[in-house]
């Protein structure tokens, strides 16, 4: 049975000399794996479709309920390269691709997922795009993160969005609007409950981090803006750290485990942190 459908590369997989595995979320099927015979073989019709993010068309041969059926064709729609080609920011949507493949099972289809996907990716890539254009003046003026060394302010509340949507749409969010035993107002999470609990249900409870009515605000606009919108939304850098820190909090209770790309991103932050202090000392002992 021949099946085609639209889907984004998530991770791929080696498989003997030249074959390949490779995990797609999909438009109509979900999460998808399939078998690319010799990808990897110089001239392989597959060329560069089969890179991490990128969208393709593709068509799958094998049986409904087979669990890895053949790719048989994958024509490019997006590529992404210019994600690809900022570092950290694609430290950081690795990150969010570890967290859906952790969510999602296989093969169940969830448009509004592929969708928030689709077009995080793409508000991303207009993101880098505009500021490769800048001049490098402005670049200069910017910091570090228009040189790709850090990551724009712009680039973090999408992630933030992601993360906060992607687990609302799985069923995972966390309840920071009320008391998730009572109802009752707090200001409090408790991240082993999953949800803020008003001063009479915490008595049981702990390990409480402070919720801000800022912050309660910037979670519900992020929940309810549209990609396309949420740039509009311009948050401190303060309140979007405390946002990403209690999300990223929230999932390593749910998966019971933090995320592997977490880990690398933090390393990878501190040394470019370091990097550019170095630099900074450099150019100040040369003047």
């Amino acid at each position: 049975m021949l099946r085609r459908t639209e889907g984004i590369v998530l991770r791929t997989f080696p498989f003997g000399e030249a074959d390949l595995i490779v995990t797609f979320l999909t438009s109509d099927f979900g999460l998808t794996r399939a078998f690319a015979k010799s990808p990897r073989k110089i001239g392989s019709r597959f060329g560069s479709s089969l890179e991490p993010l990128t969208c393709v068309r593709l068509s799958i041969w094998g049986k409904e309920e087979a669990a890895l059926p053949k790719l048989t064709q994958a024509d490019i729609v997006r590529s992404f390269q210019t994600i690809r080609d900022n570092f950290m920011v694609f430290l950081e949507v690795s990150d969010i691709v570890e967290l859906t493949l952790n969510l999602l099972p296989e093969r169940e289809a969830n448009g509004k997922i592929y969708a928030l996907l689709s077009n995080t990716l793409g508000a991303l890539e207009l993101l880098l795009s505009r500021k490769n254009s800048r001049p490098n003046s402005a670049r200069k003026a910017n910091g570090g993160a228009d040189r790709g060394e850090g990551m724009p302010d712009a680039v973090a509340v999408l992630m933030n969005q992601y993360r906060a949507k992607v687990l609302f749409f799985a069923g995972f969010a966390p309840k920071l609007d009320a008391c998730g035993r009572c109802g009752e107002q707090g200001s409090r999470f408790f991240v082993s409950e999953g949800t803020v609990l008003c001063e009479v249900c915490a008595e049981s409870a702990d390990s409480p981090l402070a919720v801000s009515g800022a912050l309660i605000a910037l979670y519900r606009d992020l929940l309810t803006w549209d990609t396309s919108m949420v740039q509009r939304i311009k948050p401190s850098k303060v309140l979007n750290r405390e946002l990403s820190e209690l999300l990223r909090l929230h999932v390593r209770t749910i998966l019971a485990k933090p995320l592997n790309a977490e880990a690398f991103l933090c390393a990878a932050s501190g040394k470019i942190s370091l990097s550019l202090k170095n630099n900074e000392r450099i150019m100040s002992e040369e003047l």
